[in-house]
This record gives structure tokens, C-alpha cells and sequence, in this order.
């Protein structure tokens, strides 16, 4: 065991660049001094948050059964390799969300089951991800990261402000939380001291700190790092490309020369490569400890979004959730895509006895079940071990339960990060299965 001295964040550092370190078996990274034989402390727990707007194809949201005999609906399908450490969640709801019954109404509180203000006023509640953000954020250099993959709508629905409709994180009842949609800006706010476009590769600034860490740590940790910094050149090199192209997600040209200013660089054209990019820098996020609550909303309720990657251009998905169709299908397991992707990813990361993924708790769900507003029952479904304090490859259904606001589901979630709060939202107790 070596015998470097770092201090408890540890960092790599370069000009105008400070990049967090992944858990290292030789370095008290996430705390404690190892004493004798004994490792670094345990890697923290963490927050994912995944949205997707618009409900599920309403006869393949299901599961059955335990651990590996779980059988899942199709549009669970893309999670199968994960079923021993996934919770799927039933039954669960926002009574605050059936009021207006349509899209605002129902995700501005998604996470707050908070009531919602309409006729011009805009307030909803402080949201989980945000509230666990005040008592960690301390600890990280970023309080939280809230990514999305379609800009904001600030128009008006039936009263009610669209902002609801593209926000489900809440800085305060009267804030929602800054959005970044573009992979460049939320990199850079990972990495580097002043969140600004530039040459200069993070890789490049930090590359001789780098080398004289190397020298201090166990080659199974040289290893380890030599991946990270691998998967952190891969990510740059991507965001280069995808800033080349230049044009927003999902926008598709009706004239033969455009009417409107070209979008500025940054987003890229495929939505495919836009959603991985926002997953790999959540897993980076984590990795390094540089945030322990990430939120990431892969498209608004009402969303605009097409998926030429899939075939299905010839309608936005707000409308394409309005039918039961194989393209529909297919669109939501692009959706489920994603969150497996996140999921063997984290899989992948070693953090002592532990893999990333069994030390987080990856959040995903919709505001409605199905895209003709029905969130009497809410999709949800838990991911990871939340610091082997969750047991997964359970179902939990609560249809006939006399309590069932999504709500408790958010406090026996903090309950798991050491928040606990004697009422969240509608709800004064958790969810003792969870």
C-alpha cells in the first residue's frame, strides 16, 4: 500500500483545468486515510434522475416475477441484463398532477408533488435531485448536473406555463433549474475552472500532473486511470465532431433554404449521438466525483423530437404517443437504450468491492403512463444497489394500496443518502419495501 499523501479531493490540475479523480484502491479519495492494509472508504452514494416525456406503450410497461426469472414488456426489453438490481415500480402517483390534467399539469411537480401554480404564475416545488444537491453540494465541485436533449418551451398551454412541460428539476418552487442541453458547455462544467469553449484539450492541461500521480499508485490503479483517461479523450473527441455539424437535434429543414438563423454549434444533428454524450458525461460525473446528483431529461413532455436514427421521421413524438403502433414501441426502447447504456456503464467501474452502478441509484420514469394523459399511475423503475442498501430484481406494485403517493418512493430514496425528512411533498412516510 503506498504511502502518497493526497488530500481528501484529490485532483488533477492544470491551467485553467481541474479534473476529480475516479476511486483509487492506493488514495483516500472519497475520504478516510487507509490505515494498514485496509482501502480508501467507501465510494458515496448517487443520485441519477432519467426522464422521458409523454407515457409508454400502454401494453408493454410491465414485469413480472424475481431476480433472474423477472420477465419483462418490450418496451423493458433493453434492461434484461439488469434485472437482479432493478426495482420496477407500480401503482405510484402525484394527486397534485391530475388537476390539469395535461402535459404542464403533469410534470412541472414530478419530482416535488408539489401543487402548480397556472394564469400566468409559475411555481412548483423544490424537486428530490435538488434538494439532495443543498446537502451535498459541498462535498463536489459541481452541486448537481442537470443535462436535457431538447431545449426548453416557454409558451402556454390551457393556462399553464410549458416551462413546466421542460423542466422536472426545481432549484426552488419558484426556479427550475438550469437546463444544459449542450454536451460542449456541460463537459467543460465538469472539468474546467471557467465554463467556456476553447482548443485546449482538459486531457492535454492535466496530462503531467497525470504522470507524476502514476507514479505513486498501485499499477491496478494505473490501469484504472489509463481507462478513465481514455474514456475522457473519447468524449472530447466526440463532442468535436458533433459541435462540427453545428445544427439542433430532431430539426428537420421544410425549405429549401432556411427562414431562420442556422443553430449555433454544439448540439449535434443525430439525436442518438446527442443522448450518449449526455449518458457518458453522467458516468464521467460519477466517476470522478465531481457531482453525486445528475439529472437528465432526454426529451420534454409534449416533445417535439423525431427519430430518423430509427426511421420514425414522419411525426414528433408528442403525437407519435398518441398510438400503440410498432414505431411507438420502438421509440421507447430507444429511451430504455439509453438508461441501460448508463447502466453497464457504471457496471463497468470498479469501486472496491463495489461497481459504480451497485453505488448508485438511477431514478427513471414519466410524468403520464401512456401518451393520453393517464398518470392515475406513474411509470417508474429503480436501477442499482444506492450503496448496497437496495435489493433489486423486485416489483413492487402498490395499485391497491390505500398510500401510494410517488412521493414516498422520493423519501425512502433519501432515506438511502442519509437525508431523512419527516414529510416530502404529500407524503409523511417511505416506502418501507424500498
Amino acid at each position: 500500500m503506498t504511502t502518497h499523501k493526497l488530500s481528501r479531493r484529490a485532483m488533477l490540475r492544470g491551467l485553467g483545468v481541474t479534473m476529480a479523480l475516479p476511486w483509487l484502491e492506493s488514495l483516500p479519495v472519497w475520504g478516510d486515510e487507509p490505515r494498514g492494509n485496509k482501502l480508501a472508504s467507501e465510494a458515496p452514494v448517487r443520485l441519477a434522475v432519467l426522464f422521458a416525456g409523454n407515457g409508454f406503450h400502454s401494453k408493454e410497461w410491465w414485469a413480472t416475477g424475481e431476480g433472474k426469472n423477472m420477465e419483462l414488456g418490450k418496451v423493458l426489453a433493453p434492461l434484461t441484463d439488469f434485472r437482479e438490481k432493478m426495482l420496477f415500480v407500480r401503482g405510484l402517483y402525484n394527486a397534485e398532477a391530475l388537476k390539469g390534467n395535461i402535459h404542464s399539469s403533469q410534470t412541472g411537480n414530478l419530482l416535488s408533488g408539489a401543487r402548480l401554480a397556472s394564469d400566468g404564475e409559475i411555481r412548483s416545488g423544490t424537486s428530490i435531485d435538488q434538494l439532495l444537491a443543498q446537502r451535498y453540494g459541498t462535498s463536489t465541485k459541481v452541486p448537481s448536473l442537470v443535462l436535457g436533449c431538447e431545449k426548453s418551451n416557454p409558451s402556454v398551454h390551457k393556462k399553464y406555463s410549458m416551462l413546466y412541460s421542460s423542466h422536472v428539476s426545481w432549484s426552488s418552487p419558484t426556479t427550475p433549474t438550469p437546463l444544459e442541453v449542450y454536451p460542449a458547455l456541460a463537459f467543460d462544467r465538469l472539468f474546467k475552472d471557467e465554463v467556456h469553449r476553447g482548443d485546449k484539450s482538459v486531457l492535454d492541461a492535466v496530462l503531467d500532473d497525470a504522470r507524476d500521480l502514476r507514479r505513486h499508485i498501485s499499477s491496478t490503479d494505473q490501469r484504472k486511470l489509463d481507462e478513465y483517461l481514455d474514456s475522457v479523450r473519447d468524449v472530447e473527441q466526440r463532442i468535436d465532431h458533433a459541435g462540427r455539424k453545428g445544427e439542433l437535434q430532431g430539426w428537420r429543414p421544410t425549405l429549401a433554404q432556411p427562414n431562420i438563423p442556422r443553430p449555433p454549434d454544439g448540439i449535434p444533428l443525430d439525436i442518438a449521438e446527442h443522448m450518449r454524450l449526455m449518458c457518458d458525461i453522467l458516468v464521467l460525473a460519477f466517476q470522478t466525483d465531481t457531482t453525486r446528483i445528475c439529472t437528465l431529461k432526454l426529451n420534454n413532455d409534449h416533445s417535439s423530437l423525431r427519430f430518423p436514427n430509427l426511421g420514425v421521421d414522419y411525426m414528433i413524438h408528442h403525437l407519435l404517443s398518441h398510438s400503440d403502433t410498432a414505431d411507438w414501441l420502438k421509440v421507447n426502447q430507444f429511451f430504455l437504450e439509453q438508461v441501460a447504456y448508463i447502466a453497464r456503464k457504471l457496471e463497468g467501474i470498479q469501486e472496491g468491492s463495489r461497481t459504480a452502478l451497485d453505488n448508485t441509484m438511477i431514478l427513471f420514469l414519466s410524468s403520464m403512463m401512456t401518451g393520453g394523459h393517464d398518470a392515475t399511475q406513474l411509470p417508474a423503475l429503480l436501477l442499482g444497489g444506492g450503496g448496497g442498501r437496495i435489493k433489486g430484481g423486485r416489483v413492487l406494485d402498490y395499485r391497491e394500496k390505500p398510500s401510494r403517493q410517488m412521493c414516498r418512493l422520493y423519501l425512502s430514496m433519501m432515506d438511502k443518502m442519509d437525508v431523512r425528512l419527516d414529510t416530502f411533498g404529500d407524503a409523511t412516510e417511505p416506502l418501507a419495501e424500498v
